[in-house]
């Protein structure tokens, strides 16, 4: 809308050739400061940020949980339906993700990773028993799972967690490539250790338009996600060869495999 014949721009036009760029610096830096944001401030009350007190996240929750108690009944007596196994998986992811809106603190963060685990136990179910994974319910398990990966006590469990997100956001990228979905994977998996995979998604993801400004930022939003999976990988597999090490002398210690770094954030006692 125009004033005195001079017209208000945002600060990010989304308008012309730059509206999809916008789109997938958006998408990496959510990532990116969403997984961030508990490590750099450790643990608190995140209501404080969006000025709630938070309450109610079991009413809004309750519908989806009962509606996945059901499900998990009916699979006691069809436990490979891979139908019923996906809705399960919709089920608690979004009974957590309600959790969280309604209650924006620590707690309501804790019992919603629990129902993303149930979620993340009936994904790979599901995975299990259907050839045709459902593009829709991977892009609403991919961040869930990479939730469970920013809050991993332990390599092995964070690296799990991380190329089950990759693995899920793989199937979004298959079935709906673009331009977002294939960057998104390309961050995904350099967390992954397999940086030619990821330099392989990058490429599909540049291919995907043809303006010189949106490649250029896709590169220097990626290249600083490698910066970063490569310093993650690092420690991770530095953690691993001590505590096999260990292992070989009868001294393994499980806390070796602590990770000391959120994977997708700024690092904590880790050497620049």
């Amino acid at each position: 809308m125009a004033q005195g014949g001079k017209e208000h721009r945002m600060v990010f036009d989304v308008r012309g050739r730059r509206k999809h760029v916008v789109k997938v610096v958006y998408a990496l830096l959510a990532v990116l400061m969403g997984s961030s944001l508990f490590l750099v401030v450790g643990q608190f009350n995140i209501g404080e940020l969006f000025n709630s007190g938070g309450g109610g996240s079991s009413e809004v929750a309750k519908p989806f949980e009962e509606q996945a108690e059901h499900l998990e009944v009916k699979l006691k007596k069809e436990p490979e339906d891979p139908q019923l196994l996906e809705s399960l998986a919709r089920a608690r992811v979004t009974a957590g993700r309600s959790t969280l809106t309604a209650e924006p603190t620590e707690a309501g963060l804790t019992k919603a990773l629990q129902q993303y685990q149930l979620a993340s136990a009936a994904w790979s179910e599901y995975l299990a028993a259907t050839n045709e994974p459902s593009a829709g319910t991977a892009q609403l398990m991919a961040p869930a799972l990479l939730s469970l990966a920013e809050r991993g006590e332990t390599y092995p469990r964070v690296q799990s967690n991380i190329e089950a997100a990759t693995q899920a956001q793989k199937i979004v990228a298959q079935q709906r490539p673009s331009l977002n979905s294939l960057s998104t994977l390309a961050l995904y998996t350099y967390f992954t250790g397999d940086f030619k995979a990821a330099e392989k998604a990058q490429a599909q993801a540049a291919k995907l338009t043809n303006a010189k400004f949106e490649r250029e930022q896709l590169a220097k939003q990626l290249k600083e996600v490698k910066e970063r999976a490569v310093k993650y990988t690092k420690a991770r597999k530095k953690a691993e060869a001590a505590f096999k090490a260990a292992t070989k002398e009868q001294k393994g210690n499980p806390e070796s495999l602590k990770s000391p770094i959120n994977p997708f954030g700024a690092s904590s006692g880790l050497a620049e």
